[in-house]
């Protein structure tokens, strides 16, 4: 994605964050993710709820935000338990894992990989607000637009490639082009046994709910003019077929109707991710 002028926070990250604070300020519990932190980071505004981005419309899509956060952190619990020692967050944006939640990142390695620009006014953020950078986090700025590799960024930050990791990608492969992504699932693919990779995808916009598929043809639309276009949609087939090629030994598809039965049922106001939007990949060596 092209690099800003100026240290800003990504307007997509920014929108994240704000969903998952909208979920624990606007939805009943119990309350998948709670993370109102990165609103801290963001500090929008006054009336920031009342954007259009923000808006009921928008509900679906802030349930899958949350769905794929949460979903993403049980993994991580689930791995440490197991002793994976390491966690790295492509494309972290205002990610708040390492400061929601110190009593497991503390017993981690966390790398979080971003742009220069958007990552040391993060990191300016972090140090305002009184959180700093604590000794498990390492923020690891990468210059894609530079041909920067973050594989040999991660080295020089004091990931060890002998150990295994958990390797989370959200929110960033609708961005690339498939050749991109096939070369992130390799280099993944090629880190200790016992690694996971967790990676959202887009289905193609043809096979969303119907309700939703204007939202996302304006999500879409919004990309392209922000100079960010979306580039590569997969069906569930596609996506296991091309980690299976990069070489993990083990591949499978989470749905946003799984993700729905393990997180949103017995909801009573309705809440729940759209089906065949953006769904996750879960790949280990």
């Amino acid at each position: 994605m092209p690099e800003k002028p100026d240290a800003e926070a990504d307007s997509t990250a920014v929108r994240v964050a704000l969903w998952r604070a909208l979920h624990v300020q606007a939805d009943p519990p119990p309350h998948v993710l709670e993370d109102e932190v990165g609103l801290k980071l963001a500090a929008p505004p006054d009336g920031w709820r009342n954007r259009p981005d923000m808006s009921p419309f928008t509900r679906p899509f802030r349930a899958s935000i949350v769905a794929r956060g949460r979903f993403i952190e049980d993994l991580v619990a689930e791995q440490a338990a197991r002793g994976v020692g390491q966690y790295v967050i492509l494309g972290a944006g205002l990610d708040t894992f390492a400061q929601r939640r110190p009593d497991l990142a503390s017993r981690l390695r966390v790398f979080e990989v971003d742009r220069p620009g958007p990552q040391a006014w993060k990191r300016q953020r972090l140090v305002d607000l009184g959180f700093g950078i604590p000794s498990f986090l390492r923020l690891v700025p990468v210059d894609f637009e530079a041909g920067d590799a973050w594989w040999e960024r991660l080295a020089t930050s004091g990931f060890d490639a002998g150990r295994p990791a958990v390797v989370a990608s959200t929110g960033v492969s609708m961005y690339l082009t498939k050749d991109a992504i096939a070369a992130t699932l390799r280099q993944v693919a090629a880190l200790a046994p016992g690694s996971t990779l967790a990676m959202s995808f887009l289905l193609p916009l043809e096979l969303a709910d119907p309700e939703v598929r204007p939202g996302l043809q304006r999500a879409a639309e919004g990309a392209r003019a922000n100079g960010t276009p979306f580039i590569s949609f997969f069906r569930p087939t596609e996506m296991l077929a091309l980690a299976r090629e990069a070489g993990f030994r083990d591949v499978h598809h989470v749905s946003a109707a799984a993700l729905t039965q393990r997180y949103f049922a017995g909801r009573m106001d309705g809440l729940r991710p759209p089906n065949n939007s953006e769904e996750l990949l879960v790949a280990t060596t």
